[in-house]
């Protein structure tokens, strides 16, 4: 799990806690149950309100495997297709078979299998290619989930400050409680705000960014699988998968490999 959501929720969160201790507030002002009925529950089912009952329950494992999931590391994988692309030139595409049971990553055992099978490469491009998409999909689906609830979350806050507003109008007979009344009021507004940016507009980028990881790596393994079904070298696979990174990534596998 990489740690920079939780790490980055937590440190702004601290930064607006310890700013308020600065200006002499108390934290206990910020507990009010009513406004977080309103804002949290009420911003979850107007965003519910959007999408269609299975759009909603299927999200849980993209944003589990979005948030909590680990980014792949490369040169893994590059090691593993160069291994493989050496083993296809000296006993042949077929031999692949029996090691294509026993890789874990589904999308380069699906695609080694399909190679093996012997399906035409353009097809197997094309298959490939629309399985990322399928992803790609899915992951945006639970990035806009989340990007929606930014959205509603300070709207719902403001609807729970005209709510508390309304309620101490209501009750003007001991202008001393207009004062407790009104900092209640706008506690919500504090909510929208806060979870909103803290929280889930944070997360939803998150998402995004794990998704742009994740096609990434996918499309990485496919220029590996077609190259070998065509029978290139392994080396020049080895140069066209590490085309894939970053210079300094590139550079930390080779001298880890020279070493």
């Amino acid at each position: 799990m990489d740690p920079g959501t939780i790490i980055g929720i937590v440190v702004g969160i601290a930064a607006i806690l310890i700013g308020m201790t600065m200006e002499g507030a108390h934290l206990s002002s910020l507990i009010e149950p009513s406004s977080a009925m309103i804002v949290i529950v009420g911003t979850i089912g107007a965003t519910m309100g959007g999408y269609m009952m299975k759009d909603v329950t299927g999200l849980g494992g993209v944003i589990k495997s979005g948030l909590l999931g680990k980014p792949r590391k490369p040169d893994d994988a590059i090691k593993q297709m160069v291994q493989m692309a050496e083993r296809a030139r000296r006993e042949g595409l077929l031999s692949l078979e029996d090691a294509a049971k026993t890789i874990e990553d589904p999308f380069l055992q699906k695609g080694i299998q399909m190679a093996v099978d012997g399906t035409d490469p353009d097809e197997l491009r094309e298959i490939l290619e629309t399985e990322i998409a399928a992803m790609k999909a899915r992951h945006k689906a639970g990035g806009k989930f989340f990007a929606d609830l930014g959205a509603f979350a300070p709207t719902l806050g403001i609807i729970g400050t005209v709510i508390g507003l309304v309620h101490m109008l209501e009750n003007l007979e001991d202008p001393s409680t207009a004062g407790p009344a009104i900092a209640v009021a706008f506690t919500a507004t504090l909510y929208g705000v806060m979870t909103a940016n803290l929280l889930f507009l944070p997360m939803g980028n998150k998402l995004k960014r794990m998704s742009e990881l994740e096609a990434h790596h996918m499309e990485l393994l496919m220029e590996g699988i077609l190259s070998i079904q065509a029978g290139a070298n392994p080396r020049i696979i080895e140069q066209k998968l590490l085309s894939f990174l970053a210079p300094k990534q590139r550079k930390a596998i080779e001298q880890s490999r020279a070493a």
